[in-house]
């Protein structure tokens, strides 16, 4: 059995509930507990699990996710116990994007943020630089940055890399067949 635990992680609205639905199609294991249902923000699944939420007051359930795959938030990451060998496929996307598909969330939940995007920019700025320098000295971690962007231009090469950074005998064909890019509707013109 694969001893590392794998994890999907990145931004909110990043592309991590599509990295789980494509490792689950090419025969990965997930852990999720399915408590929350796709919608039309997410319609392929949002693919959580409750006690991603609170790692820092009890990771027993971790040692059971070995060879498995869940997902969580790059803000939690700093909660992972030493004691693991962990593979992360790091989600990144541009971050026009990840504001404008939350703001868009958040408008149909009837949600309003009084944050402006300049501001959160910022923080999500910020803090990508800081999680990216802190898993950079983390010796039981491996992470392998995805594009989001790339992953729905070109998939093939992108899951390759994926399949060669997780030494799984996933199926890529499966794996491809989840990219939608009719989803891809928060897209921000190039410049």
């Amino acid at each position: 059995m694969n001893k590392f635990i794998t994890i999907v992680s990145g931004l909110p609205r990043s592309g991590t509930s599509m990295m789980m639905k494509m490792l689950e199609y090419g025969g990965m294991p997930i852990v999720t507990d399915s408590l929350r249902e796709a919608d039309i923000d997410n319609p392929l699944g949002y693919y959580e699990f409750e006690k991603v939420k609170k790692i820092k007051e009890d990771a027993t359930w971790l040692k059971d996710t070995r060879g498995k795959v869940f997902k969580m938030i790059s803000m939690l990451l700093f909660d992972l116990p030493y004691g693991e060998t962990y593979n992360i496929i790091f989600m990144e996307r541009e971050l026009e994007e990840v504001l404008r598909s939350q703001k868009k969330m958040l408008e149909r939940k009837n949600i309003e943020s009084d944050t402006d995007d300049i501001i959160m920019a910022n923080l999500f700025n910020a803090h990508l630089k800081k999680i990216h320098a802190w898993l950079e000295t983390q010796e039981n971690i491996n992470v392998l940055s995805v594009n989001y962007n790339s992953l729905i231009v070109a998939p093939e090469a992108e899951i390759n890399t994926i399949i060669n950074f997780l030494g799984e005998p996933l199926d890529a064909e499966k794996m491809i067949q989840v990219i939608n890019p009719t989803l891809y509707r928060n897209r921000v013109a190039k410049k």
